[in-house]
C-alpha cells in the first residue's frame, strides 16, 4: 500500500491523465463519425469507379463504414473505461489503438505506393468496359454512371466508341448526350452530328483526376489519425500503469 502522502500527490496527476484520455477519447470517436461519412460518401459518390477498377462491386466504402462504426464503439468504450479507473479495459484500450495504427499506417501507405498501379488498372479495365459495354453489365452501369456525372464520353474522346460493338450495332451510348431529348438513334450512330450532342471530353483524365485526388485525400487523412493513436496509447499506459501501481481506487 503507497503511503497517504505519495497517493495524494497521485492524485491529481490521475486526474490529469483521465481528463486528457476523455478528451481525446471524444475526439477519436469523432473521428469514427468522420470515417463513417467518408464511408457514405464514397458508397455513393466513388461506387462506380471502384467497381469500374475491381469489375465487380466494391467493398471499399463498407470497409470504411465498418472501422468508422468500430472506432465509434470503442471511442465510448474509452470513456467508460478511463471514468471507471479499470487498468485492464484502459489496456485493453491501448491495444485496440495500437491496431487500429499499424492499420491506418499500413493503409496509408499502400494508398501512396499503389496509386499508379491503380490507374494502370483502371484504364485496362476502362478499355474492357467499353468494348463489352451492352448496358445491362455493371460494368457498363458504371461506364454510363461515370459518363454522366463527369459529362465526359469515351475513354481518350467520344471517338473511342467508333471501334466498339456497340456502336455498331446502336452507335454512341445515351449516357454521352448533353441533352437525352436532342440525341436520335440516328445522331447517335453518325460521329459527325453525334459531336454537337454529346460529350467531347474523354472520360479517363477526369476519373483518374478524380479517383488520385481522393486516394491523397483518404492517404492523408489515414497517416494523421494513424499517428494521433500513439497520443491515445500513450495517455491510456500511463493511465493504467499510475493506478496500478498506486493502488488509486475511484470514489
Amino acid at each position: 500500500m503507497s503511503p497517504p502522502s505519495r497517493r495524494l500527490q497521485t492524485k491529481p496527476v490521475i486526474t490529469c491523465l483521465k481528463t486528457f484520455l476523455i478528451s481525446y477519447s471524444l475526439i477519436f470517436w469523432i473521428t469514427g463519425m468522420f470515417l463513417l461519412a467518408v464511408g457514405v460518401w464514397g458508397k455513393v459518390s466513388l461506387e462506380a469507379y471502384l467497381s469500374l477498377a475491381s469489375e465487380k462491386s466494391t467493398n471499399a466504402p463498407y470497409v470504411l463504414i465498418g472501422t468508422g462504426a468500430t472506432i465509434v464503439i470503442f471511442g465510448l468504450f474509452g470513456c467508460f473505461a478511463t471514468c471507471r479507473g479499470s487498468p485492464w479495459m484502459l489496456k485493453l484500450y491501448a491495444m485496440f489503438l495500437t491496431v487500429v495504427f499499424l492499420a491506418e499506417l499500413v493503409a496509408g501507405v499502400s494508398g501512396f505506393i499503389f496509386r499508379h498501379e491503380i490507374k494502370a488498372t483502371l484504364g485496362t479495365a476502362y478499355k474492357v468496359a467499353l468494348q463489352t459495354y451492352n448496358t445491362t453489365g455493371s460494368s457498363s452501369a458504371a461506364v454510363d454512371t461515370i459518363q454522366r456525372t463527369l459529362h465526359c464520353c469515351g475513354m481518350k474522346n467520344y471517338t473511342d466508341w467508333e471501334n466498339t460493338p456497340y456502336f455498331k450495332e446502336k452507335g454512341i451510348p445515351t449516357s454521352c448526350c448533353k441533352d437525352s431529348t436532342k440525341c436520335s438513334p440516328e445522331t447517335l450512330r453518325d460521329l459527325d452530328k453525334a459531336k454537337n450532342e454529346v460529350y467531347t471530353t474523354g472520360c479517363f483524365a477526369l476519373v483518374t483526376t478524380v479517383m488520385e485526388a481522393n486516394l491523397g485525400i483518404i492517404a492523408g487523412i489515414s497517416f494523421g489519425i494513424a499517428f494521433f493513436q500513439l497520443i491515445g496509447i500513450f495517455l491510456a499506459c500511463c493511465l493504467s500503469r499510475y493506478i496500478t501501481n498506486n493502488q488509486y481506487e475511484m470514489v
